[in-house]
């Protein structure tokens, strides 16, 4: 029986997986409702993070009794909001219900099985293997109260990190996949310098997705953006700050007017400076941040164990004394590449997850 609990388990995951990065500070929920061996019925959370997925997976259907509900975290207990999800699904008469993770949240955790058990309902958490990383960003969300952070970078195969002739390092295909990482995240940290040199645009340009860019915090204490940045025809799609010292604040009108937000800050000179930015962002409503900066401010972060993710695309060419690094050759030879994920025609990706942030 646990192969079949797991094959629906898996499909909740894979619903999850949709709405990753835009549920706010809500955690992505995946559900799939059972009954006589069939699916009859599935729910993700919504965008922006209501209503929850029980809730979507259960109110579009009438004959709910005796059913199995498999969800890929613990239903909720509490009042916010809106009602808790075990609510409905006693109301639904649900039969059995099967989880995988237990919520972080000390107003449900554990108490799901608990209370569904005293209705009569049978509560059971099946650990998944195969997803068992799928709500790290919402513990660290919880526990920290900071977003989960991820970044990449693009490299040579003698590991480069600049080629002085060409825009790009990698493939069509990795830049393809940067897009929809992008939309997994709900905003992206970025720098002044980095924007301006690329003239990036750092929006989803995959077909679907373009109403999933998400918001765009940049770091410009000292205002070097440029007013003729491909950027700046599309603030008014999206929130997009700039993270500038308080003593500027008063230099910024022309760039209020253009569209950019202001957010102030002291300084932002060492860990406890970006861990206090992190916080003030996740309070905004942010819960996951992809950093797309030059190697030199994600090398900082690295230093400063702020990274909980970090996407390496290597490229298969050498770009010898056409290329050259920011970051120390040895350093990321030592410590980013550790296991391969895709192989594409021209590149590879590989992923470092960071554990003590």
């Amino acid at each position: 029986m646990t192969k079949i609990h797991n094959y629906y388990l898996n499909l909740a995951f894979q619903l999850a997986e949709k709405n990753l990065g835009k549920t706010g500070l809500n955690p992505v929920v995946g559900s799939v409702v059972v009954k006589n061996n069939a699916v009859i019925s599935t729910g993700i959370t919504s965008l922006k993070g209501r209503p929850h997925s029980e809730f979507n997976a259960l109110s579009k259907i009438k004959n709910t009794n005796g059913a199995t509900l498999y969800t890929t975290l613990e239903p909720c207990t509490h009042y916010g909001k809106t009602p808790p999800c075990i609510n409905i699904i006693i109301k639904k008469k649900i039969k059995n219900v099967y989880f995988s993770f237990e919520d972080p949240d000390l107003r449900t955790f554990k108490n799901a099985k608990k209370k569904l058990n005293e209705k009569g309902i049978s509560a059971t958490l099946i650990r998944s293997k195969k997803y068992k990383n799928f709500y790290k960003g919402y513990f660290i969300n919880k526990k920290k109260k900071i977003p989960f952070v991820s970044a990449k970078i693009a490299l040579s195969k003698d590991f480069l990190t600049i080629d002085k002739k060409n825009k790009w390092i990698t493939d069509h295909s990795s830049r393809n996949i940067v897009h929809l990482l992008r939309s997994r995240h709900d905003c992206i940290l970025s720098t002044s310098k980095s924007i301006n040199a690329d003239n990036s645009r750092l929006n989803c340009r995959l077909d679907g997705f373009s109403l999933f860019s998400p918001d765009l915090f940049i770091v410009d204490l000292n205002l070097r953006i440029k007013k003729n940045l491909l950027l700046n025809k599309l603030l008014r799609k999206r929130k997009t700050y700039l993270i500038v010292k308080k003593d500027n604040i008063k230099k910024t009108q022309s760039l209020k007017k253009l569209g950019y937000r202001i957010l102030p800050i002291n300084s932002l000179s060492n860990k406890n400076d970006f861990l206090y930015l992190f916080k003030i962002i996740y309070k905004m409503g942010y819960s996951r941040i992809f950093s797309e900066t030059g190697s030199t401010f994600l090398y900082t972060l690295i230093k400063n164990k702020l990274i909980n993710n970090l996407y390496i695309f290597q490229n298969n060419n050498k770009l010898g004394n056409n290329g050259k690094n920011n970051f120390a050759t040895n350093y990321l030879k030592k410590n980013l590449i550790k296991s391969k994920i895709i192989n594409f025609k021209n590149d590879k990706l590989f992923i470092k997850e960071f554990i003590n942030v």
